[in-house]
């Protein structure tokens, strides 16, 4: 049944899997959100507006139109016969599918540069990745600038946020991926290991604790400057203090903040000690501001993960960046001074 504007698509029972897609086709977006049922719903956008009934209005077993099928697997493959042998249908069927899409949406999708298909600029999609804070500000800039140098086309939208933020970006699908220090729920998301990093407790290099070895007990004496509650750095610290039966309001006082410098400059004034991922301070202990506190009883390690939901139809594509994100290669640009 053909589904035109104003309606919402369904997909009853025909992908188990749980995807978030956003294509940008001109005014329409056709966006796919995670939802743990057995269907899918897409709703039609215009302009930020609803053009659609709401689910209640709309006969559940409506099948996603077949042209819309079509589409998204031209796609992944770029390439009309490709996609008419993965429908089995033949390839005037997918030009046709495509020419409908096109009226009905008044734009084109696709363009013919020789004898290669592209998407119009009305229809291609900016990578959306979510990062928190920590490796945002102190991990994967210069990785990210090495891919755009090489991805001149590329264009991304960065949402830097904590763990719990970025989760529920995932989940409302405003971001296609994230790489996050925090917790996360390994059943629901894809997940691959960017880099392991160690989590030391820091004061300032005035501070007594900056020489000699303690426990953890000997540090609740101090004032505890941390991030805000939901972020990743705050739940590493968190559940190894409820291992020892602790918790932030054992320290004698505490300051709350969701910026790393402001923590950093607080600590090295000597306002109190803090636990941070040994890749945010290592300017700081080389200069000699802050010096690590040694613990006997704390060695911890944590990793930085890459994550996406399980059974993506974009899973390739986000392996595909990872990997290339997760090559560790200094970039270095070099501008050359044109002659006035």
């Amino acid at each position: 049944m053909p589904v035109g504007k104003g309606q919402t698509l369904y997909r009853d029972n025909l992908l188990s899997d749980k995807m978030t897609l956003n294509i940008n086709i001109f005014y329409y977006k056709i966006k796919i959100y995670n939802f743990p049922l057995s269907h899918i719903r897409a709703t039609m956008v215009k302009k930020g507006k609803r053009i659609c009934e709401d689910t209640e209005q709309i006969q559940e077993k409506t099948m996603l139109d077949f042209r819309i099928e079509t589409f998204l697997e031209v796609c992944r493959s770029m390439n009309f016969t490709q996609a008419a042998r993965q429908l089995n249908i033949t390839q005037p069927a997918v030009s046709q599918h495509i020419k409908w899409l096109e009226e009905c949406y008044g734009t084109r999708m696709f363009v013919m540069h020789g004898k290669k298909l592209q998407e119009t600029e009305e229809k291609k999609k900016a990578i959306k990745m979510g990062l928190t804070f920590t490796i945002a500000e102190y991990e994967v800039a210069g990785n990210i600038s090495r891919y755009l140098l090489q991805e001149p086309t590329v264009s991304m939208i960065l949402s830097v946020g904590n763990t719990r933020e970025l989760l529920r970006e995932l989940e409302e699908g405003s971001i296609d991926f994230a790489l996050v220090e925090g917790n996360f729920p390994g059943g629901i998301y894809h997940h691959e290991l960017y880099s392991r990093q160690r989590y030391i407790a820091v004061c300032a290099a005035s501070d007594p604790l900056s020489k000699g070895t303690y426990t953890i007990d000997r540090l609740l004496n101090k004032r505890l400057v941390i991030r805000e509650a939901g972020s990743g750095t705050r739940n590493i610290m968190e559940r190894y203090l409820e291992m020892k039966g602790l918790g932030v309001e054992d320290f004698a006082a505490k300051v709350e903040t969701g910026n790393i410098g402001l923590i950093k400059q607080l600590v090295a004034s000597g306002c109190g000690i803090t636990f941070l991922y040994q890749t945010a301070v290592e300017k700081e202990l080389k200069d000699g501001s802050l010096c690590e506190i040694s613990l006997s009883d704390m060695e911890i390690t944590h990793d930085f993960t890459f994550i996406w939901r399980k059974n993506s139809i974009f899973s390739e594509d986000y392996s595909r960046i990872f990997t290339m994100l997760k090559e560790k290669r200094d970039v270095t640009v070099h501008w050359e001074a044109s002659e006035q």
